[in-house]
């Protein structure tokens, strides 16, 4: 894998503007290369306990960021925070030590919309709740880790067939 390229030093340009997938969305507002580093996820660094009761309140905006702290990326400062879940994203998210930074990980060309796939848990009693709306055409219907992609597919199959 290359490494992450920050864009001839620039700031890449990025702009908020209406989804077609769910609310408001990250847009390119220039041609993004592969590898290029188009923002940080910017937020309050906070422990897991504190964490777990800010999803129990309903703040989407959480980021892992290690095994002990996450991100909290409820601040108007954080434009990363619009990127919606697809599950044919155009961008990753990438950890290092201190930070969480949003990568492209394909060509993006300018206007498009910023996604990057939101990997949740797995829960069978809950994963309903989560539906996804993102139109890709290897869309599974819920907002959930790909490694559980199979498991939802097969249980899908097993209710409507």
């Amino acid at each position: 894998a290359r490494t992450p390229q920050k864009e001839s030093g620039m700031q890449v340009h990025v702009w908020i503007g209406k989804s077609r997938i769910a609310g408001k969305g990250l847009f390119a507002g220039q041609d993004i290369t592969k590898d290029t580093i188009i923002t940080r996820y910017l937020g309050t660094k906070i422990s897991k306990a504190q964490s777990a009761r800010a999803l129990a309140h309903g703040n989407a905006y959480i980021c892992a960021l290690n095994d002990r702290y996450d991100i909290d990326g409820n601040t108007l400062k954080n434009t990363a925070r619009y990127i919606n879940h697809s599950c044919d994203p155009n961008c990753v998210l990438q950890t290092t030590g201190r930070a969480i930074w949003v990568v492209a990980l394909r060509d993006i060309s300018a206007g498009e919309e910023l996604t990057h796939q939101y990997n949740y848990e797995y829960n069978p009693e809950r994963y309903t709740d989560f539906p996804c709306r993102c139109g890709a055409n290897n869309c599974v219907g819920y907002i959930v880790d790909a490694r559980y992609w199979e498991v939802i597919t097969q249980h899908t199959y097993d209710l409507t067939g």
